[in-house]
């Protein structure tokens, strides 16, 4: 089976138990720092918890993902409740189709998916002073490989994201060693 598929069966099993898709708790609970009118991207955005979110605070957001389930029903909620969410199709491992011009967002949410070849380009696409949010797992040494479901591969090691990202004013940051996963809130200098 391949990526896509994957993911859009993973994606139908969660249309099917999914009352409203939410945003992230973290993410929400630092919503004072999107003012109203920017300009959003959310990278491998799933069913759209923050994209909607983001959107519902009159933000424009791009949101992107590999599977075509996810961003029909992206599109599908966007259109219901009336908000500025440009869903697309975009595989994540193809940097080619990732063609932005420079500094076109004020915010950047990538949330439990890490290939960190995409670092540079969100370095690159975020405005000067935007803000960047990211949460995905980690190499806790609490959790074992199989418990998450995750292979090490696709986890950032301890501290990885401060080290990645450490030279912008950094806002936020946890390492949830409990849960196994790690979050950082950051704006560009």
């Amino acid at each position: 089976m391949n990526i896509k598929d994957k993911w859009n069966l993973k994606h139908l099993d969660r249309i099917t138990h999914l009352k409203e898709p939410q945003p992230n708790p973290r993410l929400k609970k630092l919503a004072s720092y999107f003012k109203e009118g920017g300009t959003a991207l959310d990278i491998a955005c799933g069913l759209g918890g923050n994209s909607l979110f983001l959107a519902g605070m009159n933000n424009q957001v791009e949101a992107i993902d590999i599977s075509d389930v996810a961003i029909n029903y992206v599109q599908e909620q966007a259109a219901k409740d009336n908000l500025s969410v440009q869903p697309r199709v975009t595989d994540l491992t193809d940097l080619d189709t990732l063609n932005w011009p420079n500094n076109p967002f004020d915010f950047i949410v990538m949330s439990y998916y890490l290939d960190r070849s995409l670092f540079p380009i969100v370095k690159n696409v975020l405005k000067d002073g935007g803000y960047f949010f990211m949460e995905t797992y980690y190499q806790s040494p609490y959790i074992e490989e199989q418990e998450q479901g995750v292979s090490d591969q696709y986890k950032l090691k301890s501290n990885e994201l401060l080290a990645e990202f450490g030279d912008w004013k950094v806002l936020y940051f946890e390492e949830n060693e409990q849960e196994g996963w790690q979050s950082i809130f950051c704006q560009k200098r």
